[in-house]
């Protein structure tokens, strides 16, 4: 089976759906500053965002390991548990650190502002999922999942500014 990074960097429609709107670059994996898990788990960044948030796959494995997000301003979250699992939230909710509510209407709000400036952002996303071979949930599932992984595994994912051994702020909070 072929990673979900290989098929992404194979298909431009995809990789353009998640560079914009969904503000997420394959070639942006170095975080601003020197970081590390608290429990000492390696961390690998592997994408970033235009604002110098990096997105870091935590421990051993593969694709499927746990996705921690790192704005650069000192926060951070467990935002996934897998690729897949961050792809699907990236593409039917993009605007997903503009969440304050993590609710179906606050989504939708959102998404009527993004569709503003694109009117076939509907029609991309669902051309991006099809090329990465990704069923899509509704956006208010993928927002509560997110908040589900933030608040609950979250909590073993604590990143680390290594120079002053202090910890980031969490970015998602009960």
């Amino acid at each position: 089976m072929k990673s979900l990074l290989t098929a992404l960097r194979e298909h431009d429609d995809a990789a353009s759906y998640l560079a914009w709107p969904g503000d997420f670059d394959l070639d942006r994996g170095d975080h601003v500053e020197e970081v590390h898990l608290a429990s000492g788990a390696a961390l690998e960044g592997f994408a970033g965002d235009g604002a110098g948030g990096t997105y870091f796959f935590c421990g051993e494995g593969g694709e499927e390991r746990p996705v921690l997000y790192a704005d650069s301003e000192g926060g951070a979250a467990l935002v996934a548990i897998g690729l897949p699992e961050l792809l699907r939230l990236l593409l039917v909710a993009p605007w997903w650190r503009d969440c304050r509510t993590f609710t179906a209407e606050e989504s939708r709000d959102l998404a009527a502002e993004y569709e503003e400036d694109m009117p076939d952002l509907m029609a991309r996303r669902d051309r991006a999922a099809a090329a990465l071979g990704l069923a899509l949930p509704a956006d208010e599932d993928a927002l509560a999942r997110l908040r589900e992984v933030a608040l609950g595994a979250g909590e073993d994912f604590v990143l680390v500014f290594t120079p002053e051994d202090e910890p980031y702020a969490p970015l998602i909070s009960a």
